[in-house]
């Protein structure tokens, strides 16, 4: 009897951790896939900075959304650079201490100056 008692609580554990496991994998793959979103939002808007221009939002609202994000802001930076925000929804919602959303920042332009 106490032999099943054992088996039943360490399969137990085994779940418990598997489940922790898979909650943090779901969490790093959001917080990837923000992250890439606004590195891809922030040079696709940095492309009309190179002839002088604006930062084309409207591209960076594109390609975050097709990355599974939300574009949150969007303007030029003090070094006028493009700096974009987006939020992308986090698959594990309603799991204590996990957020809703993760955010991620990027920013990209030419390059001005340099070593020389």
């Amino acid at each position: 009897m106490s032999a099943t008692v054992l088996v039943v609580g360490a399969a137990g554990a085994v779940v418990a951790v598997a489940t922790g496991g898979l909650v943090l994998a779901g969490v790093a793959t959001d917080v990837h896939r923000a992250r890439a979103a606004a590195d891809l939002g922030a040079l696709a808007a940095a492309g009309p900075l190179v002839g002088g221009g604006p930062p084309d939002c409207t591209a960076a609202a594109d390609v975050a959304t097709r990355n599974g994000a939300r574009l949150v802001a969007c303007g030029t930076g003090e070094d006028g650079s493009v700096v974009v925000r987006v939020s992308v929804p986090l698959g594990v919602v309603g799991r204590p201490g996990v957020p809703s959303v993760v955010d991620a920042t990027a920013r990209a332009g030419p390059v001005t100056g340099g070593p020389g």
